[in-house]
C-alpha cells in the first residue's frame, strides 16, 4: 500500500513538472516570436519601441510564479540576443523590466488570487516597470545611445514631440515613465482579459 501511493506520487509530480516545462516552454516561444512585432507610440520618442512579449510573462507569473515567469522573460531575450541591434543593453534592460513586473505582479496574485487581488498585482507591477525602467533608461539605455548619437540629438528628437523634454531627467520623467505606464497598462488589460480564458489550462497546472 505504500510503495503504491509513493508510486502515485512520484507519476504525479512527474506529470506537473512535465506540464510545467511544456507550459514554459510554450509561452518563452510565443514571447519570443511576438517581441519581433514591435511599434511606436506617436506621443512618445520613436526608439522608444512597444511589443506584447510580456503578456506571456505575465500570464506566466499569474499561472506558474515568478520564477518561471523570469525564466519565460530570460529565455525571449537570449534568443533575441542572436539579433540585437543595442549589443545586449536592451535585451538586459527588457529582461530587468520584465522581470521586475513578473515578481512584483505575481507575488500580490499569490497572496490575494481574487478580482480584486489580479487588479492590485497590475497596478503594482506597472509601477514597479516604470521605476525599474527609469533607472534602465538612466544607467543603460540612454549611456549606449549616446554613444552612437550625441546626448543633445537624442533629445532634440524627443522635444520635437514633447517640448517639456528639455534635459535627461525630463526624458526619464516626461518620455520613459510615461511610455512604461502605458506600456504595463496595455499588458495587464491584455493580459487580465487572457486569463479569464484561461481558467481551464489553470485547474491542469
Amino acid at each position: 500500500m505504500i510503495h503504491q501511493t509513493t508510486t502515485t506520487r512520484i507519476r504525479t509530480n512527474t506529470s506537473r513538472r512535465t506540464r510545467t516545462l511544456t507550459f514554459t516552454a510554450l509561452m518563452a516561444a510565443i514571447s519570443t516570436v511576438v517581441m519581433f512585432f514591435e511599434f511606436t507610440f506617436p506621443p512618445f520618442p520613436p526608439f522608444l519601441k512597444f511589443d506584447l512579449s510580456g503578456l506571456p510573462v505575465l500570464l506566466t507569473a499569474f499561472i506558474m510564479g515568478p520564477a518561471q515567469a523570469i525564466l519565460v522573460a530570460l529565455i525571449k531575450d537570449l534568443f533575441h540576443l542572436l539579433s540585437t541591434t543595442t549589443g545586449g543593453v536592451g535585451e538586459l534592460a527588457d529582461f530587468l523590466i520584465l522581470s521586475a513586473f513578473a515578481v512584483t505582479a505575481g507575488l500580490i496574485h499569490r497572496r490575494l488570487p481574487s478580482v480584486q487581488g489580479t487588479a492590485l498585482a497590475c497596478a503594482a507591477g506597472t509601477v514597479a516597470i516604470a521605476v525599474v525602467g527609469a533607472l534602465a533608461n538612466y544607467f543603460l539605455l540612454i549611456p549606449f545611445f549616446s554613444q552612437i548619437m550625441p546626448i543633445d540629438a537624442i533629445l532634440s528628437a524627443c522635444q520635437a514631440l514633447n517640448p517639456a523634454i528639455d534635459s535627461l531627467w525630463a526624458y526619464i520623467l516626461f518620455g520613459a515613465v510615461p511610455f512604461n505606464v502605458a506600456k504595463g497598462a496595455v499588458i495587464s488589460l491584455v493580459t487580465v482579459v487572457t486569463y479569464k480564458k484561461l481558467g481551464h489550462v489553470m485547474k491542469l497546472l
